[in-house]
């Protein structure tokens, strides 16, 4: 087994490490999500914390980690009787976002349980990280069936599996600890609730520092085990800090200043729901409890608030997670609440591991570049260039689904044969059986009843009998936006208003589990101005800084669409693109213009790619040109108007309709 980097060797990130050590101390804090950009020690940290975490105590020969003095009158594998147990390290488990249901929860021998009435059960990583650490690394990209069954595990410290008749229920209470990067895709508000706390790392820009990081880490893995042990000292006495910050958390006091300090802060900032309020005071008690006190400080008061509330104060998607540290301030001191500690314990909540805190920049702030105008590879000046229009308010829109049944990845845009929804057929399972059909499953073993023996009231079952329920559900599409920036739409309303339109899409694709893609053009040529992506803020950034001016290569425009689909079909086949060209229909710059867009649309269309026109045309002479683009695509065409939930009727029956008869025709 190799040998872990130390969690004391970590360079700088205080606050990642702090977060970590709080719910070290209290786990009731409720585990750790952690932002940031790629190569931050995010995954070092966490994979580390779990050498600091105090044994535990369990009862011998139980795969669910019962714990002697109390053990689960419900577990599968007892009853058991109080008593001595043996101590074991605590686990970290870690989840692949790649695992399935079965994986995560456990399985059922659903043949012996149909044909012998046994419980065969063998326990999922929830059970494995009972009285431990559950780690999801990029939980970001976690599939939302297992998200779901992660929110009740956390919800009711217990996992149920419930298959065909056949209950098992075990204990399931864990540290939940999330890494992800947010350039790939944010998390479902519901699971982004459940972490306690989060935290924002970034790399830091101080050269002394980075050298430091590149020494330590080229020396662990040049001798992990020699490195390891130039820490194990600084290991050991955190270590034991943990364990004494454990024995003296029950004893701190939270007094009702401290109480009215945290509520006003969580009704200052709008959160949603108490679940703020209660980390706040777990949090805070925690960092009383670590730095060796046992009352409660304005200074814990504060630093619970910077660690619990910015990932629930985001009204969208595109909030950036963050407080407004002046308003925190106010609101303290508004609200009094214990009297401050004049000289706090320098190796309190400052310092996590007992070494002096690098003094280097704050980890919360948003290190990333925001694109600039003329970033797409285009000039940033130019003939006829206007500067960046901000967008118009987003708006909710009407569904734009892809017709036919998908087996994409799970999502909740179009149709598709998935693990989970409501069941159409039967069929013979294709490997490990996960959601048995009874009824089909029972016909197909019926008729050989008296030819296999069968003498009492059970079913002889054999595997062939077996049947695997399809299903259908919905899944997450790639929306291409093909957006026009050229001169014709530069007027500064009419580009806020399609800004705003693309926007709202975007939000749109956020909630239906969509990877996003923006190809723009403009001038004598197209961009990919984001290849596709999960991550829907930064297609909102890159949407907020587009520049428009010149030309309307139309044709470059779906050329580079198509080039970006192929693409896309060898990477991800079974993810179906759903293309949304926003333009008014113009097409100018070089030799035939619109016949050279008309093949371009028509090869899209030979294809088969599912599209909308989003017409852009305003003013009092309309040219109809978004229209006659849209025949060419085999697509339908709506204005922006319409393009809101509460004015469009029957678009995605139109979708689907209009291409069919393009098909038809073709």
């Amino acid at each position: 087994m190799s040998t872990p980097f130390p969690f004391t060797a970590v360079v700088g990130q205080d606050d990642l490490r702090l977060a970590l050590l709080l719910n070290a101390v209290s786990p009731a804090v409720g585990g750790v999500l952690v932002r940031g950009e790629k190569g931050t020690a995010k995954s070092t940290a966490v994979r580390a914390l779990s050498a600091l975490l105090p044994a535990v105590d369990v009862v011998p020969g139980c795969r669910f980690s019962c714990a002697p003095a109390a053990p689960d009158p419900d577990c599968p594998d007892g009853p058991h009787e109080p008593g001595a147990g043996t101590r074991r390290p605590a686990r970290m488990v870690e989840l692949p976002v790649g695992a399935s249901e079965d994986r995560l929860v456990g399985a059922l021998d659903i043949e012996r349980a149909l044909a012998e009435g046994v419980k065969a059960f063998e326990p999922g990583l929830l059970a494995e990280a009972h009285r431990g650490i559950l780690y999801v690394d990029e939980v970001n990209l976690l599939h939302d069936h297992l998200v779901d069954l992660l929110l009740d595990a956390a919800a009711m410290g217990a996992s149920y599996v419930e298959r065909e008749g056949v209950s098992v229920r075990h204990a399931a209470r864990f540290l939940l600890v999330g890494t992800m990067n947010p350039e790939e895709g944010e998390l479902r508000p519901q699971l982004l609730d459940r972490f306690g706390l989060t935290v924002e790392v970034s790399a830091s820009r101080e050269p002394d520092q980075r050298v430091e990081v590149v020494r330590r880490r080229l020396a662990h893995d040049d001798d992990p085990e020699a490195f390891a042990a130039r820490w194990a000292e600084e290991e050991a006495a955190v270590r034991t800090r943990i364990v004494a910050a454990r024995e003296l958390l029950p004893s701190v006091r939270l007094g009702d200043g401290a109480l009215r300090q945290i509520a006003a802060t969580c009704a200052a900032f709008e959160v949603d729901g108490m679940r703020a309020d209660i980390v706040m005071a777990r949090t805070a008690t925690a960092l009383a409890a670590w730095a060796g006190r046992t009352d409660v400080l304005a200074e814990d008061v504060r630093q619970a608030a910077l660690l619990a509330l910015p990932h629930r104060r985001r009204r969208n998607p595109f909030d950036a997670p963050g407080l407004d540290e002046d308003k925190l301030d106010e609101t303290l001191e508004e609200f009094g609440g214990p009297d401050d500690d004049p000289d706090p314990d320098p190796g309190g909540p400052g310092g996590g591991d007992g070494q002096p805190s690098p003094d280097d920049a704050p980890q919360g702030g948003d290190t990333a570049a925001r694109p600039e105008a003329g970033e797409s590879g285009q000039p940033a000046s130019g003939a006829g260039e206007q500067q960046a229009v901000r967008a118009s308010q987003p708006f909710r829109t009407k569904v734009l689904t892809v017709p036919g049944l998908g087996d994409g990845a799970a999502g909740r845009r179009s149709r598709a044969r998935t693990e989970h929804g409501r069941t159409t057929g039967a069929r013979r399972p294709r490997g490990a059986l996960t959601k048995l059909h009874l009824a089909a499953t029972v016909q197909a073993a019926a008729p050989y009843q008296r030819a296999r023996g069968r003498s009492g009231r059970g079913l002889v079952v054999r595997r062939d009998d077996l049947r695997q329920a399809t299903r259908e559900g919905r899944e997450g599409n790639l929306v291409l936006f093909v957006v026009d920036a050229s001169g014709s739409m530069a007027a500064r309303r009419r580009m806020a208003a399609v800004k705003g339109a693309v926007l709202s899409l975007l939000l749109d694709a956020y909630q239906r589990r969509d990877k996003v893609g923006l190809v723009t053009f403009r001038g004598s040529a197209a961009d990919v101005a984001l290849p596709p992506t999960s991550s829907v803020d930064a297609a909102a950034a890159r949407l907020e800084s587009l520049p428009t001016g010149g030309r309307t290569p139309l044709a470059a425009g779906l050329l580079k669409a198509h080039d970006v689909l192929r693409v896309e079909r060898l990477r991800d086949p079974a993810r179906r693109a759903l293309v949304v060209v926003v333009t008014d229909g113009r097409a100018t710059g070089g030799a035939e213009p619109v016949v050279l867009a008309g093949r371009a649309a028509g090869l899209l269309a030979a294809e088969g790619v599912a599209s909308v026109v989003v017409d852009c045309e305003s003013g009092p002479v309309r040219l109809g040109l978004a229209g006659r683009l849209a025949e060419e695509l085999g697509a339908t065409a709506v204005t922006l108007d319409e393009l809101r939930a509460d004015s469009i009727t029957g678009l995605v029956r139109n979708v689907q309709g209009t291409q069919r008869t393009a098909r038809r025709a073709a």
